[in-house]
């Protein structure tokens, strides 16, 4: 396989530091006063903090207060933890007595899934194990997988397989779920709630996915900068973003083989990997929405996605199709 097990990180922050390993907080440009830096990563993303407050102490204690949020919901929805409440679920088919949170967050996966009419489904994690396992082999068909195995995949996906109640979750035997198209929004969002709450007004969050809280303390917008697709070090567009989510997907983010063919975005109802657009980047009040739609909108053609922006909550969508032409709708 090429690339890395986290989804893509096509948005670069303005101001932003460049994650590396989870490190302590440091200290921002002497033009930035009052600005406290985390960096590192969540959900195998880079996640940064940028907190402005006048005291540093307690900018650092509400970045370790939104770091245990963050890692607590990191507990329950990775698929790369063996001892998540997710890993579990998908073992064993039942979750009983789930955490309030991940009943809300499949809850919304469900409503997501309704609304795209199954463009978003959280239970594609078959045709993930089908794609990689494939590629994993040293003598792997370049074309990818066998249509039988597709076929065999696929029924073990839809959406409406799932049972969610406050007191189980249940998945049908060969139906595994995962929330990577979702899970960094909605964390973010809880960090930011958490942020809020503690009298924070001027902040960027980005845990996989990026959320702002107001503006800039002298007022100003963020400049969110898209990377261009195929040269990630130069900037396709800057977006200016006041109290507003951004996520952006695209096909390039993870390729199973090395033409890029195959990529993790994959189409509920064939099996395919999607391939209409370079990026989708989606503007919304919340990073859960941004997240999830980013990933549907990837699968669909421009008039259902105006057609959708409305009843699902965004504000805008920058599209780079295959061919590298921009548009840009708005709700």
């Amino acid at each position: 396989m090429v690339g890395a097990i986290s989804r893509r990180r096509f948005i670069r922050i303005s101001g932003a530091v460049a994650g590396l390993a989870l490190a302590a907080p440091v200290r921002g440009a002497a033009s930035e006063a009052g600005l406290v830096v985390w960096r590192g990563t969540m959900l195998g993303a880079v996640a940064t903090m940028k907190i402005h407050h006048r005291d540093r102490g307690e900018a650092e204690r509400l970045i370790s207060a939104a770091c245990a949020e963050a890692r607590r919901l990191e507990r329950l929805f990775s698929l790369y933890l063996e001892d998540s409440d997710l890993v579990r679920l998908n073992r064993s088919g039942i979750l009983v007595d789930p955490a309030p949170e991940f009943v809300e967050l499949l809850g919304a996966a469900l409503r997501y899934a309704e609304l795209t009419g199954g463009m978003f489904d959280p239970t594609v994690q078959p045709l993930w194990e089908l794609y990689a396992n494939h590629f994993a082999k040293a003598d792997a068909d370049p074309s990818g997988p066998d249509q039988a195995s597709v076929k065999a995949a696929l029924a073990c996906v839809g959406y409406d397989r799932l049972s969610v109640s406050r007191d189980r979750i249940v998945a049908p035997k060969g139906t595994a779920i995962t929330l990577n198209g979702i899970a960094q929004g909605y964390i973010t969002d809880k960090v930011v709630d958490l942020l809020r709450s503690q009298g924070i007004a001027h902040t960027l969050v980005d845990m996989g996915e990026t959320r702002t809280i107001g503006a800039r303390p002298d007022g100003a917008s963020w400049d969110v900068g898209i990377a261009d697709p195929e040269l990630p070090e130069r900037t396709q567009a800057v977006l200016q973003v006041v109290d507003l989510a951004v996520s952006t997907s695209g096909a390039y983010g993870f390729r199973f083989d090395p033409a890029g063919r195959f990529n993790h975005l994959f189409d509920p109802a064939t099996g395919a990997c999607g391939r209409l657009y370079r990026s989708v980047t989606t503007i919304a009040k919340t990073a859960t929405a941004a997240d999830a739609l980013s990933t549907a909108f990837s699968l669909m053609d421009q008039m259902p996605i105006q057609a959708l922006m409305s009843p699902a909550g965004i504000e805008r969508v920058h599209l780079i199709d295959a061919a590298g032409s921009v548009a840009d709708l708005v709700a």
